[in-house]
């Protein structure tokens, strides 16, 4: 049987046949889902159960895909997140990346596809839970803890850091003084490169840069053309 087999799904489809047959689907396939129909219902779900891995359609009832995102991240910033969406918008695409989402799928979709999508992200996640790392990292001034998620700089107050900033920062803490292209960050973080994933990253590189202020010594440079390197004596 699949490793990922019996992991729980919240489902969030507003459409009552798309959302019963995928449903069915799934549980096929011997995942538990959780499915829910309104907006805000799904936001008080999610705040009662836990989940492996959340399916969310942007068009809903009581409050779209983007506001229970945003309300999910509030709290786990580790759960893949996957977007379901009629509409093949660019900015709506980045609007969900920029929120943490994992990935989009565009309706119709196949079964197979979602399938492929979440065994994918399951498997990512859990390889995230099994790495053994340091408890801690000095970087500069900083102190970072890829486990408790957290940043700070001189002792002060902790930053704590969604999964995907923590995920790239140590990324860049592995390879400091070391060119990495672009194509090998997005692979590595969000295992794929295309367009929407490289928007993603800018903005992520430019949070990075923000933490990342308050030492001067500290600087991550754009390589024009390859990609980034952080820059720590």
């Amino acid at each position: 049987m699949n490793e990922n087999k019996k992991a729980h799904l919240f489902y969030v489809e507003d459409d009552e046949s798309l959302g019963f047959v995928t449903k069915d689907n799934l549980e096929l396939q011997g995942y538990q889902v959780t499915h829910c129909s309104d907006g805000l219902e799904a936001i008080s779900i999610a705040k009662q159960k836990e989940f492996d891995l959340c399916i969310l359609d942007v068009m809903l009832p009581g409050a779209d895909g983007f506001s229970i995102a945003e309300e999910i991240r509030k709290y786990n910033t580790e759960i893949p997140i996957l977007f379901l969406t009629a509409k093949s918008l660019k900015e709506d695409k980045i609007r969900g990346l920029k929120l943490g989402a994992d990935d989009y799928i565009t309706k119709p979709f196949s079964i197979e596809e979602l399938m492929l999508k979440i065994e994918i992200f399951l498997k990512r996640s859990k390889i995230t839970h099994q790495i053994e790392e340091p408890s801690h990292y000095q970087l500069g001034g900083y102190e970072f803890s890829f486990k408790n998620l957290s940043l700070s700089y001189n002792e002060g107050e902790p930053r704590i850091l969604t999964q995907r900033e923590a995920e790239l920062l140590l990324l860049f803490i592995q390879n400091k003084n070391e060119v990495m292209k672009r194509s090998f960050i997005l692979e590595s973080i969000w295992g794929e490169n295309d367009y929407f994933m490289g928007r993603s990253l800018d903005v992520f590189i430019s949070r990075l840069r923000k933490y990342l202020k308050q030492d001067a010594s500290l600087k991550i440079e754009n390589i024009h053309g390859i990609g980034f390197k952080l820059k720590a004596d």
